[in-house]
């Protein structure tokens, strides 16, 4: 598992739409490993990728990251469920913000209130980057997915 980006996989992500992700998204440059994660913002829901639900934990990790660099801090992953019982899993700083995301959301429940996963503390990597890739970045790293 590379320390820095939590994942065994060093080309796993993008997930969805990887060319277009790649191409049109800044990107989070794992120094360790080279895996490229999505950070971009998304101007209409005001979030960053790591803010939306996951469908499982295990893709929740691969976001973990940029939710740790961009907050300077190690965020979680936690269990967030409906009152129709589906579970999804969302990144947050702390369990401060999973009460307030909890009141805004009323029919969604988190039962332990803590996280499922997180690394134990923040560090950052000396080659770490954050950037939109070139053509030529693009088209080595699909080449090696």
């Amino acid at each position: 598992m590379c320390e820095e980006c939590y994942v065994d996989n060093n080309r796993i992500t993008p997930l969805l739409k990887p060319l277009e992700c790649l191409k049109n998204h800044t990107q989070y440059i794992c120094g360790t490993c080279g895996r490229c994660i999505c950070i971009e913002h998304d101007s209409k829901r005001g979030l960053q990728r790591w803010n939306f639900p996951f469908k499982s934990l295990d893709i929740a990790k691969l976001y973990l990251r940029t939710a740790d660099y961009t907050m300077k801090k190690s965020c979680g992953i936690y269990e967030i469920k409906n009152n129709k019982g589906r579970i999804s899993y969302k990144i947050f700083a702390d369990a401060e913000d999973v009460e307030v995301y909890l009141k805004k959301n009323k029919g969604k429940f988190c039962d332990k209130m803590s996280p499922v996963f997180s690394v134990r503390e923040y560090r950052e990597f000396p080659n770490t980057e954050v950037r939109k890739l070139d053509s030529n970045e693009i088209e080595k790293y699909m080449a090696e997915r």
